[in-house]
């Protein structure tokens, strides 16, 4: 190959792709997707001692989906139930499933919720 050909450039595959930069047409953005509430809960924690939580300490315990951060946990408790968080803890159990202690604000009941919910 002389000095005079040029090589064809490496962009020459891309012809018919879009540019990353470009936004994909149907494809909704993180901010744009809503998000289901129960893609985040995934059930109510059932044992002893969770319920002993619900009745004494107004706590509730969920199995949550292992992705979710504690701010997506807070905003879909709050939006399903119409209750105020006051913090959250989150653990990875044993088993590889993430639990999440919910503590709700004393203006609200956690037993009221568990009844919804048919825990109680």
């Amino acid at each position: 190959m002389s000095k005079s050909e040029k090589r064809p450039s490496k962009k020459a595959g891309r012809a018919g792709q879009p540019k990353k930069n470009e936004l994909k047409e149907g494809k909704p953005t993180k901010k744009a997707k809503e998000t289901d509430v129960w893609s985040i809960l995934s059930y109510p924690h059932l044992t002893e001692k969770s319920m002993n939580m619900v009745e004494l300490e107004n706590k509730l315990v969920f199995i949550v989906n292992k992705k979710a951060g504690k701010n997506e946990i807070r905003e879909a408790i709050e939006k399903e139930f119409g209750v105020k968080v006051d913090w959250i803890r989150t653990e990875i159990t044993t088993r590889g499933q993430k639990k999440a202690y919910v503590k709700i604000n004393p203006e609200f009941s956690a037993a009221d919720i568990a009844s919804k919910l048919g825990m109680i």
